[in-house]
Order: structure tokens, then C-alpha cells, then sequence
């Protein structure tokens, strides 16, 4: 404990503070863990299936979904927690315990003033719309009726405590809820707190499960939605293809560990990735569409590519936020030419969304995770479903190594926007040992 509270004051009092990725957790329509959910995407399969009979009669009959029998939560979280946690909240905790035990860490065995310089930045980008119907529904019959529960299932800060409780976590407790950007701004912020000594720990990520009747409708009111493929789910999300229609929601959780570069070494901690840098930006144009030029999405990455100190030149992956709908993965395309330029054949660019669906709040956290193991194993995530590409982009559609000079570092760049315009955009490298 000593050690590492030294090499704590010495690293905040010299150059910043270098932060990596230890462990990851997930709970995602591919797989109850990241293990499960990696082999599946990299192997080009889709967990999208056909919506149950309480959806009939809504435009979209597909979705990505987590069946609650394969997670058999109850082996993680006692009839208590149950009540009192949304589904969401649930899976995170679920994501968050892996990303421990894979960074080798027990919160337990760790000291006061280390639980103390550990906290935790978990989101949520959208509660379950029909917690709430069903809420309103029990009031008819009676206030009595209503959950004491209810309110503290809804907030989206929920992880977050139910996290920093269960681990004793007394760090930064942040949360975060920006739309379908929610996931890649906790890990941002996350990153934050370690480079600016607020901690040396930080569990990141975000939780969402709003796959319910009036959410899919809400969404097909937009016109977000995939409706064409209804008959035919696995090809239904379809990034960058050009009969894509609309996206297909997903749920489930991830959570990655960002630890302190020294901090890490001198535990002897696994490490995955490196997060080398973190741009934010707004569109100021339209609450659900960016302008075409994609000014917001080019100042995020921008942004991301200054923070970590590198060059456009030195990047060679972007995981899109591509999320299947026809103007979005064009204006993002256009975003990605206008930052690399005459470098833009040499970057690959692939959206995961095509196997999983669009979590929304927890995609930017999922897909961020995703990078952080092609980091690792230098393996590119593949965009499957695109049979006739429309976008002037190296879209990688059968997964691939990264790079055959394994002495260069592989830097990717992981984007994610959300309505009312936020984007963010994640610098994520693989780690050198220097």
C-alpha cells in the first residue's frame, strides 16, 4: 500500500498520468461474458432475433435481447437485489464483477485509502419506458400499489452506487446519461479522474435494457428503426451496406477497468489497452440528426486525436458508431474522410453494431471494450451484412489481423454520438511496455 501510495504523489507531480485498461466485463446479446461475446463477433454471427407476441402490430419486429435464462442472474444477485435493481443495473454489475476478477483485483483485500482512490463512472442512457407504464397502471389501482422500489430502479445512477456498495468503493462516484454516447463519455470521464488525481481506479462503462413495447414504438415514430428485414432478423442491422433502413436495439452492459499506468505495473495488473486520449463536441444543429457536413462527429475525433498526442497518420482503425440508418453511417463516413485525408485507404474502419444491434447508451462502453481486445489480440472486429458497401470508407467486413509488424502500435480511434447532438470519440492503443 505504501508503494503504491508513492508512486501515486510522484506520478501526479510529474509528466500526466498514462491510464490502461486491466479488465472488462460484459453482458451482451452474443455472449454472457466478454469471452463468449468476442469469439461470437469475430466470427461473424448476429444475435439478432424476432421481437415476441407482445410487440405485434409495431412497424419493427427485430431486436438484439439478452434471455433472461441464459444469464440466470439469480446465481449472481441475491432476491433482494433483484427487486430493487432494473435489469440494467443488474447486468452491470454482472460486467463490472468479471472486469475485476479478470484485472485480478479484490476489493476486499485492498486497504481503506486504496478503496478510497478507487471509484466508479457507470451510465445509462435510457430507463425501461414500460417500468414506468406498468408504475402508472398499479397507481389506478391504489397508491399502495406503486413500489417503494420504483424511483430507485429508474435513476440512472443506479450502477453506479449499487457498484461502489457492493466493492466498497468510496472513489469518484459519477455517472453519466448523454444518449447513445453515455457508455464512451463514462469511459472519458473515467479517464479524467485518474489523470487528474482523483483516483487510481476507476470500474467505467454503462448498462442498458429498454427493449419493451412503447420503447420500440417511440423509435419507430422517429423512423430509426429497421422495418424491412423483419422476416429475416440476423440481417436486419446492416452498418454502411446500402440497404440499410434503421438500426435494431440491443441491451446488455460492459465495464472496462482503467487503472493508473504505475499503479498497474507495480500490482503486476494484465494489461489490455492503452487509452491514449478523449475529444467531445457538440453539434448545435438537430436534436436527432448531425449536419451534414458532420462537423460535430470530425471535432470529437479531432479532439480525441490531439488529447493523445499522436497524429491522424498514426491511426489505423476507427470502430464506428455506424448504427445501420441511412443518413448517420453516411455523414459519419464523410466525418472520417475529413480527418484522415489522403491517409483514409490506410485506415480501417468496421461497426460492430451489425452483430449485436445498437445497445444505445451502453454501445459506446461495449464497442469501446471491443477495441480494447483487438488492441490486445490484434484482431479486427468485423461489420458483417454489407453486401453492397455505399461509403468511401475501408470497411472491414471478415475479421483480420490488425497489423503484421507487431514492433508498431496498433492506435484505433472509437466513436460514439447521440441525440441532442453529443459525440465523443475514444483514442485507444495497444500497449507497448514502454
Amino acid at each position: 500500500m505504501r508503494l503504491i501510495s508513492q508512486i501515486r504523489r510522484a506520478s501526479t507531480q510529474g509528466s500526466r498520468r498514462r491510464v490502461v485498461i486491466t479488465g472488462s466485463g460484459a453482458v451482451t446479446p452474443l455472449g454472457n461474458n466478454v469471452s463468449e461475446s468476442w469469439q461470437r463477433l469475430v466470427a461473424g454471427e448476429s444475435a439478432i432475433s424476432k421481437l415476441g407476441a407482445e410487440f405485434k402490430g409495431l412497424p419493427c419486429q427485430v431486436a438484439a435481447q439478452i434471455p433472461r435464462e441464459r444469464i440466470q442472474i439469480d446465481k449472481h444477485l441475491s432476491k433482494s437485489d433483484i427487486k430493487l435493481m432494473s435489469p440494467a443495473t443488474q447486468f452491470a454489475i454482472i460486467a463490472a464483477d468479471e472486469a475485476l476478477a479478470a484485472a485480478k483485483l479484490k476489493p476486499s483485500e485492498l486497504s481503506e485509502e486504496q478503496r478510497e482512490r478507487f471509484g466508479v463512472c457507470v451510465g445509462m442512457g435510457m430507463f425501461d419506458l414500460a417500468e414506468v407504464y406498468g408504475a402508472f397502471q398499479q397507481l389506478q389501482r391504489g397508491y399502495n400499489r406503486v413500489s417503494p422500489y420504483f424511483v430507485p430502479r429508474l435513476l440512472p445512477n443506479m450502477a453506479c452506487g449499487h457498484i461502489s456498495m457492493r466493492h466498497g468503493l468510496q472513489g469518484p462516484n459519477h455517472s453519466v446519461s448523454t444518449a447513445c454516447a453515455t457508455g464512451a463519455h463514462a469511459i472519458g470521464d473515467a479517464l479524467r479522474f485518474i489523470r487528474n488525481g482523483d483516483a487510481d481506479l476507476m470500474l467505467a462503462g454503462s448498462g442498458e435494457a429498454c427493449i419493451d413495447p412503447l420503447s420500440i414504438a417511440g423509435f419507430c415514430r422517429l423512423r430509426a428503426l429497421s422495418t424491412t428485414f423483419n422476416d429475416n432478423p440476423a440481417v436486419a442491422s446492416r452498418p454502411f451496406d446500402k440497404a440499410r433502413d434503421g438500426f435494431v436495439m440491443g441491451e446488455g452492459a460492459a465495464v472496462l477497468l482503467l487503472e493508473e499506468l504505475e499503479h498497474a505495473r507495480a500490482r503486476g495488473a494484465p494489461i489490455l489497452a492503452e487509452i491514449l486520449g478523449y475529444g467531445l463536441s457538440g453539434d448545435a444543429h438537430h436534436i436527432t440528426s448531425p449536419s451534414d457536413d458532420g462537423a460535430g462527429a470530425t471535432l470529437a475525433m479531432k479532439r480525441a486525436i490531439a488529447d493523445a498526442g499522436v497524429k491522424a497518420q498514426d491511426i489505423s482503425y476507427v470502430n464506428a458508431h455506424a448504427t445501420s440508418t441511412p443518413t448517420g453511417d453516411r455523414i459519419e463516413a464523410h466525418a472520417i474522410g475529413r480527418v484522415f485525408g489522403d491517409h483514409l485507404p490506410k485506415v480501417f474502419v468496421s461497426s460492430t453494431k451489425g452483430a449485436h444491434g445498437h445497445l444505445l447508451g451502453s454501445s459506446g462502453n461495449l464497442e469501446a471494450l471491443f477495441v480494447v481486445h483487438a488492441c490486445a489480440e490484434n484482431q479486427l472486429p468485423p461489420s458483417i451484412n454489407v453486401d453492397h458497401l455505399d461509403v468511401d470508407v475501408n470497411v472491414v467486413t471478415k475479421s483480420c489481423k490488425w497489423s503484421e509488424d507487431q514492433s508498431v502500435q496498433r492506435i484505433a480511434l472509437k466513436n460514439s454520438f447521440g441525440f441532442g447532438g453529443t459525440n465523443a470519440s475514444l483514442c485507444i492503443a495497444s500497449y507497448t511496455g514502454k
